[in-house]
């Protein structure tokens, strides 16, 4: 498994399994499926309402401890200082672990300057090996790194070939800080899987859409934590290290870009407000 070096000299694997949408039910069993893959990376959230059985699938998985890089995220909710200690640790007992390899602020609203520095505190104590955001503009991130110490070490964008966040990633990388997408596969819209670009690519690599999809994010040196519970696209999802693409196939994937979210608008006042008041707890 490739990994990305993050600001603080973590490693982080290049491809994680992600557990959004995945119901309760099938969690359990879809993390064990995963590390029995060779997964590495579980990405979860206190917003997922599944951690619990991600931890319980960590410890049946029988593997140490520091082979599995486990990333948590916390909600908007939890965003003054002590609130967000305590769902720190919340999340920590339901994973059943003593610290959490990333933790990452969910959404960009609240009082997101607390909630930074209750992470600062938790990551020079050790309970975090890396802290950073998930969803932040590059407006946003700015302000964040101008008044407080730490530089986030990731920040995760919904990022495919339909939004390919071009100016964010150099941002991003200007700054040295690890893009992550989610939702690599544009959660199946616009007909992603049927593409005729991405089908005729795919074709002329033997390779699934899937592959072709997180192969231009990685060439591109951007993580990519897809999920799915059927375990045949979990194994595909993993085939992506023995073919490259070559320019002119990451040139015409990239033309693909349309500049804006097929899932939501983050600048809809709806979308705005429903998130930054949404609760996940009493």
């Amino acid at each position: 498994m490739q990994s990305l070096t993050l600001n603080n000299g973590v490693q982080m694997p290049i491809v994680g399994f992600g557990v959004y949408q995945i119901p309760k039910a099938d969690t359990q069993r879809c993390v064990e499926e995963a590390l029995a893959l060779g997964y590495r990376l579980i990405d979860t959230a206190a917003a997922y309402f599944n951690e619990a059985e991600v931890g319980a699938a960590i410890k049946a998985s029988g593997l140490k401890r520091e082979e599995i890089f486990v990333t948590g995220k916390l909600w908007v909710q939890d965003y003054e200082s002590e609130d967000a200690k305590r769902a720190c640790a919340l999340t920590c007992h339901n994973l059943g672990l003593d610290y959490l390899d990333l933790y990452l602020l969910h959404k960009p609203y609240g009082n997101y300057y607390a909630a930074w520095r209750a992470l600062e505190d938790l990551q020079a104590r050790g309970v975090l090996r890396a802290i950073g955001v998930t969803s932040f503009s590059s407006e946003r991130l700015q302000d964040l790194m101008l008044h407080n110490k730490v530089v986030p070490a990731v920040n995760q964008l919904e990022t495919h070939p339909f939004f390919t966040q071009e100016a964010a990633h150099a941002f991003l990388q200007a700054h040295g800080i690890v893009h992550q997408a989610w939702s690599p596969f544009a959660e199946g819209l616009n007909n992603i899987f049927s593409h005729p670009l991405l089908q005729e690519i795919a074709a002329a690599h033997g390779k699934g859409v899937g592959a072709v999809i997180l192969r231009y994010l990685i060439q591109r040196e951007i993580g990519v934590i897809p999920k799915s519970v059927h375990h045949e696209r979990m194994q595909e999802n993993l085939q992506i290290f023995d073919f490259s693409l070559n320019e002119d196939e990451m040139a015409r994937i990239g033309g693909l870009n349309t500049g804006a979210s097929p899932i939501y608008d983050d600048q809809d006042l709806n979308i705005t407000k429903f998130i930054g008041t949404m609760k996940i707890h009493d």
